[in-house]
């Protein structure tokens, strides 16, 4: 059994669901459950509908146009759909009543684009002759906490999964699962949705509730590069990368499965591929917990831009201890989270993302301490074995020298996979390439 997990771009028309539909049928020897996301912009004209709906409008015309225009292009009738559009209406029509969009109503709201996605593919399926089955994520007993709009699965998934899907590995249930990304049900059955990554976790959890023997997820780009191709046109497919580099990759700018969602097929050893929707042949690169060779000097190269740097000199206020102390209180206070740091024992540099307010948490960090707030700046990251940190270094600030680029903060990763550099953002790019070109020989 496979899991095949597939993004609102590749779902996003009748053309894009035709192609996801050959993909799914060539697999379909190794049982694949499939896990797909809203198609297109749908959950962007759900949060639209949702704003007029607050003010007295309800209208789901771009919804409605775009399921309806592709069920008639494919060629289906889709009754299942025309039912939630009326569901969608009526919710609508609720919103504009009361003028207030909740969390808990918010997440129902969205919930209908993967609900419809799903009825969609299973349809044209079973057009195509290939058997198919649609399920709600609760249908296959996704629970999770009421934390709206980013909920967390709860420990009972893990039973109720492989419950519901047995007959299915086992072999007595024929038609393919099309399960919804995103969403589950709390203990009282209101819908929720699992936040940032959620469709990631949805078949991560899937996959390692069901013993598969590999998660997919599909892209448009032959797996994990060694950069983004956009900068450097000679970036390549890495093979092979670990759960702990597939992170780092992810917190620092790759579009790669979200860090939660690694989570679950982290206790299970579950491989994750990332492949390429436009060419299935490809092996694509796959997460594994360890490299099954030698561990390569570097993987990858990410980069972050509109980041800023905040740095903090003690005024021997607190003291060595009570200065750290404070620092990080005020950074709980405010609910602002850092991407990298260093210290020494009366200064902080770190950084957090450019979008971030920052006039309150600076004022607090004031009360004990200098602050300089620097914008415009950009985190560049080596994901690496930092075992070799000395000779990748070496390597690396030779060819910025020669470039006549200054690095203005250095940090390694607790994870020893990384080591990250800011630079000005103006420069990111231009380090992103003379870094791949002396570290990728």
């Amino acid at each position: 059994m496979i899991v095949m997990k597939f993004g609102g771009s590749s779902v996003a028309n009748a053309e894009r669901i035709r192609h996801v539909a050959s993909i799914i049928q060539a697999y379909k020897e190794e049982r694949p459950v499939v896990v797909l996301s809203a198609m297109g912009d749908t959950t962007d004209h759900l949060l639209d509908a949702a704003d007029m709906a607050v003010n007295g409008t309800v209208d789901i015309a771009k919804v409605e146009k775009l399921h309806f225009d592709t069920a008639k292009e494919l060629e289906i009738d889709v009754p299942a759909i025309k039912e939630l559009l009326e569901e969608l209406k009526f919710l609508l029509t609720g919103i504009s009543m009361l003028h207030e969009l909740t969390k808990r109503t918010r997440d129902y709201l969205v919930s209908f684009g993967e609900r419809m996605s799903v009825r969609m593919m299973a349809a044209y399926l079973e057009k195509q002759g290939t058997s198919a089955k649609f399920y709600d994520a609760w249908d296959i007993g996704m629970v999770s906490d009421s934390n709206y709009m980013s909920a967390e699965l709860l420990d009972e998934v893990w039973d109720n999964i492989p419950k519901a899907l047995g007959d299915y590995k086992n072999g007595k249930q024929k038609e393919i699962p099309i399960v919804t990304g995103f969403i589950a049900k709390d203990k009282n059955g209101i819908i929720t949705t699992l936040g940032r990554g959620g469709s990631d976790l949805s078949a991560t959890m899937i996959g390692a509730a069901m013993k598969a023997d590999e998660i997919q997820t599909w892209k448009d780009v032959d797996g994990i590069l060694t950069t983004d191709p956009r900068i450097v046109k000679e970036a390549r497919p890495v093979p092979e990368v670990t759960y702990e580099e597939a992170q780092e990759l992810a917190m620092f700018g790759a579009q790669v499965l979200h860090p939660r969602s690694m989570i679950p097929c982290r206790k299970t050893g579950t491989p994750v591929r990332v492949k390429n929707s436009y060419n299935i042949k490809s092996a694509g690169s796959v997460i594994v917990e360890k490299h099954s060779g030698e561990t390569p000097r570097v993987t990858a190269i990410t980069s972050v831009k509109n980041v800023s740097l905040i740095d903090i000199q003690s005024n021997n206020m607190f003291g060595a201890c009570g200065f750290l102390a404070h620092v990080f209180n005020q950074f709980l206070k405010w609910n602002v989270s850092v991407d990298v740091i260093a210290t020494s024992e009366v200064s902080v540099s770190l950084t957090v993302n450019g979008k971030t307010k920052l006039e309150g948490l600076v004022e607090d960090l004031k009360r004990g301490a200098d602050v300089t707030v620097k914008s415009n700046k950009a985190i560049v990251t080596l994901i690496c074995d930092a075992s070799h940190s000395s000779s990748i270094l070496e390597d690396a600030f030779k060819a910025l020298h020669e470039a006549d680029i200054n690095v203005q903060m250095i940090s390694q990763g607790a994870s020893k996979v990384n080591i990250s550099m800011l630079v000005d953002e103006s420069q990111a790019n231009d380090v992103v390439q003379i870094l791949h070109k002396a570290l990728f020989k």
